[in-house]
């Protein structure tokens, strides 16, 4: 598309930032609503982000997505937090204010919710206890999401506990912690599988975690989307469990920052997931 002087701008801010499919998808969607914009990749070292950011106002943009290693950033460089980011301690969204101020938000748990909803249809949080795997940024997001809407237990396991026992902490009731070693154990009663850890994507080790315990009715989701079938979703889908891939989780996570850079709320679609996996 051909931009014009009034484009409206946005982008995604990073280091490294050339691996994201972020301009991609909102290419397709400035494509297929015909708007006059633009979203850019930012590349942005850790030691400048924050400057970064505080200069989106002054360069016309509208906003940005913030992925690793800013998210942490972003939460401390903007004017004001979200009530999600507050809790995740991370922004993945900052939208530009009409007074120039920075709002940071966190649309990671939305993205996720979207996508399990759409992705196993009658599914939701209430059906039975969750256990979730890893406790980084994308972690924080998922637990919050899901004790929020009507998950009546979290368990929430990772290599390191402690880092495990901080995320319970700053998400309050409804989370519990348990040893990494008790994890095959919690499956049984368990309405919901995450894997929020890196293991299952390319050039990573599967994650090390037997589902011969799980429930047939239960939803087994992994975040990663490299590959787009990872070693746990394979087994799940093997011995019948419904499967939920992590791409529908950036695509979902994206709606709310493109409907605020550019006035038209997205949708989702076939031709979008396909367009986007390239």
């Amino acid at each position: 598309m051909i931009i014009s002087g009034k484009a409206k701008l946005a982008g995604v801010m990073g280091w490294p930032v050339g691996h994201s499919r972020s301009p991609r998808l909102h290419g397709f969607w400035l494509e297929a609503y015909g708007i006059d914009g633009a979203y850019v990749p930012l590349a942005v070292p850790p030691e400048r982000a924050a400057e970064a950011i505080r200069v989106l106002p002054a360069l016309g943009f509208r906003g940005c997505n913030v992925t690793v290693p800013h998210k942490e950033i972003a939460a401390a460089a903007v004017d004001h937090l979200d009530e999600t980011a507050r809790r995740a301690g991370a922004v993945n969204t900052i939208v530009v204010r009409e007074d120039g101020s920075l709002e940071g938000r966190n649309t990671d748990g939305f993205g996720f919710l979207e996508n399990l909803k759409a992705g196993a249809p009658g599914w939701t949080a209430t059906a039975g206890p969750a256990v979730v795997l890893g406790a980084g940024g994308a972690a924080r997001a998922v637990v919050a999401s899901l004790i929020d809407d009507g998950a009546p237990e979290v368990r929430l396991l990772n290599r390191t506990r402690a880092r495990a026992e901080a995320l319970a902490a700053d998400i309050g009731d409804g989370v519990r912690v348990f040893d990494w070693v008790s994890r095959e154990t919690l499956l049984a009663d368990a309405a919901l599988v995450v894997n929020t850890t890196t293991q299952g994507m390319h050039g990573q080790p599967p994650l090390d975690l037997s589902l011969e315990a799980l429930a047939p009715a239960a939803v087994v989701t992994d975040i990663v989307y490299t590959p787009l079938i990872t070693p746990l979703l394979a087994a799940a889908h093997a011995r019948g469990n419904r499967v939920v891939d992590g791409l529908g989780m950036l695509l979902h996570q994206a709606r709310p920052g493109f409907a605020a850079w550019f006035g038209t709320e997205p949708e989702v679609t076939e031709e979008l997931r396909r367009f986007v996996l390239g």
